[in-house]
């Protein structure tokens, strides 16, 4: 079931036509900015589906653009987002993709710097609500309405169960928790949706486990 309380039905406080095409767009956009860190550089956004035929009309480019800028979906800046972005130096190019996808409302983003690079593919389900559906090469089911930690770790017997007694000790409670992994023994990701706030004490703690390898959040 997607939706929780009326209020997700309505849709968020925001800016634009359309809670799938721009609410939506937008916290995809945050998101990555979130698991990326800092500002990007540049940005090439790819669209499928409806996102690709209407995304002009919509405001999904200035959406999503207004949350790799790290605006909320109501933030009144995100009208003008294309335009800041190429104030701040970020190169932004768009794609829209023919490929058939699984669901109509779906973006590929790849952000990058002289750091490094991130790409998320995210989906608009409606009412401004997503998932994240891929990471890096790696499948998996990020709400974006929740608290979530993302552990990059070996897959090595042991690792889930050392994340969870950390949680555990900290009284941190597990909505939701999926793991995936590229190939048996390589590198695998855990996805744990919490009920709560993460003190970064805790994250430093799991970054202290053996066989963990990086450990991000994305706050709510």
């Amino acid at each position: 079931m997607k939706y929780r309380t009326v209020f997700d039905i309505i849709g968020p406080v925001m800016i634009g036509p359309s809670s799938s095409h721009t609410a939506g767009a937008a916290r995809i956009g945050r998101v990555a900015r979130s698991l990326f860190g800092r500002e990007p550089k540049w940005a090439s956004i790819s669209f499928y589906g409806s996102f690709a035929k209407t995304y002009k009309g919509h405001g999904t480019d200035i959406a999503i653009v207004g949350g790799l800028l790290d605006f909320d979906t109501f933030d009144e800046r995100i009208k003008t987002s294309l335009q800041i972005a190429k104030e701040q130096g970020i190169k932004v190019t768009f794609f829209e993709e023919d490929a058939i996808t699984d669901h109509p409302n779906t973006a590929r983003v790849i952000i990058g710097d002289d750091q490094g690079q991130l790409e998320l593919v995210g989906i608009s389900i409606g009412g401004g609500k997503i998932e994240i559906i891929e990471l890096n090469g790696f499948k998996l089911k990020i709400s974006g309405n929740h608290p979530a930690i993302l552990v990059v770790h070996n897959d090595r017997f042991g690792a889930i169960a050392a994340v969870a007694n950390v949680l555990a000790k900290h009284a941190i409670n597990i909505g939701h928790m999926d793991v995936s992994r590229k190939e048996k023994g390589q590198l695998a990701l855990m996805t744990i949706e919490v009920d709560q706030n993460i003190n970064p004490l805790v994250l430093d703690e799991l970054k202290t486990l053996p066989n963990i390898l990086q450990v991000t959040k994305i706050t709510e």
